[in-house]
């Protein structure tokens, strides 16, 4: 199954049936009256949050759905059948965004959420309707209205409370293994990982989170190097980062320097985000010797200007992780017990993660244009050449 995390589709709610111009005619019955029925209204279009997916694969190849039309009205005052509505189901933490507009039309974040994405049309009504004392044979109808026509893009984000941010062999992977039962893929070069990964990480028998791995980020991300920052979106929706740094890099990077160049791309993609309560990791201690170890991880601290919480770990041989684990537990009970006690604290979450959606529309837009004008002028295509999907990071999905 491939991994994928944004499509572009065009929905069309179902046109409401026409109302019917009858007139009722029986033997015996003259004059008797209008009976033109009314049409059926026309189907809606649904999105739900189904737990059972966890891709936007679906929706690649597929790109038009429309609902069912509402029937015309008939004689003897029979009312049109409705238009049957159109469920899409859709991964949990999917946002359906309308692309004309840019208005945020459902954010499904709970199992089982639905919202109406478009508004089917409204019936037609028959001459019955319009008969009166002074017109007992009217002739007017009126047309069922036509459905909504919405072009909407999809965007997946991962749902976690805890995300792992930093460049590629930083140990992210080897750190959700270590300390929760995902086994994403583990090995010694660059971009092992691919695709987000969650991991449950169980601190008691009623108290867990979930930390997600997103592939990691080099110098030049926010103008496409590497993966780009297409990934860094997954990061929205945690209420707190790990930013893991790499003690024993494999290059020739300092720690200090790829630290650095972690937080500068953070805050091209999303300022906000870059404001968002952060922790540091320093990850490989183990690989340095003991009396290099303060040095290495101050020249760290001092590049960043850090001043808060610090964590020297090594995540292959699970040394200092159990101070992380509980200090992230109960970072996270402190919050879910603030929000529950004033409610109004989770509205400002809402709005700082809307904030951090936009600024990632806007810098992935401004992305896709510049590599769509660099492609275009290294090729020669046209405009109508150029299809952005076949650009795409085209990736297995590791579960």
């Amino acid at each position: 199954m491939k991994f994928v995390d944004e499509a572009t589709i065009t929905v069309e709610a179902g046109k409401g049936g026409n109302g019917c111009l009858s007139f009722r005619r029986e033997k015996f019955i003259p004059k008797g009256g209008p009976d033109g029925g009314d049409g059926g209204d026309g189907g809606s279009i649904w999105v739900e949050a189904d737990e059972s997916l966890n891709t936007l694969i679906d929706y690649r190849f597929t790109r038009r759905f429309k609902a069912q039309n509402g029937e015309s009205g008939s004689g003897r005052n029979c009312t049109g059948s409705k238009g049957e509505d159109l469920i899409l189901k859709v991964p949990v933490g999917t946002t359906i965004v309308d692309v004309d507009t840019g208005e945020v039309l459902a954010d499904l974040t709970r199992i089982g959420q639905q919202d109406k994405i478009a508004q089917g049309g409204f019936h037609g009504l028959g001459n019955t309707r319009f008969k009166s004392s002074v017109n007992r044979a009217p002739r007017q109808t009126t047309k069922g209205s036509e459905g909504e026509l919405r072009n909407l893009r999809l965007e997946l984000k991962v749902l976690a409370d805890v995300g792992l941010l930093g460049l590629p062999n930083a140990g992210k992977s080897t750190l959700i293994r270590s300390i929760s039962a995902a086994k994403p893929k583990v090995a010694d070069y660059p971009f092992t990982t691919l695709v987000p990964n969650l991991g449950v990480v169980r601190t008691e028998a009623h108290r867990s989170f979930v930390v997600a791995d997103i592939p990691g980020i080099i110098e030049g991300a926010a103008e496409g190097a590497g993966l780009g920052i297409r990934f860094l979106k997954h990061l929205a929706r945690n209420r707190v980062l790990l930013h893991l740094v790499d003690m024993a890099p494999w290059d020739e990077t300092t720690p200090a320097q790829a630290a650095v160049t972690a937080v500068n791309e953070l805050e091209k993609f999303s300022q906000t985000l870059a404001q968002q309560p952060r922790w540091l990791v320093l990850n490989k201690l183990d690989m340095l010797p003991e009396e290099e170890q303060d040095a290495a991880c101050q020249a760290v601290i001092d590049a960043l200007g850090w001043e808060g919480p610090v964590y020297r770990i090594s995540a292959l041989n699970k040394l200092g992780l159990m101070p992380l684990v509980h200090d992230l537990q109960d970072f996270l009970d402190a919050r879910a017990a603030a929000i529950a006690e004033n409610p109004e604290l989770l509205e400002q979450e809402r709005h700082t993660r809307a904030l951090i959606d936009e600024e990632a529309r806007e810098n992935l837009q401004r992305l896709r244009m510049e590599q769509r004008a660099r492609r275009m002028a290294d090729d020669g295509l046209d405009d109508d050449d150029f299809d952005d999907d076949d650009y795409d990071v085209e990736v297995e999905y590791v579960p």
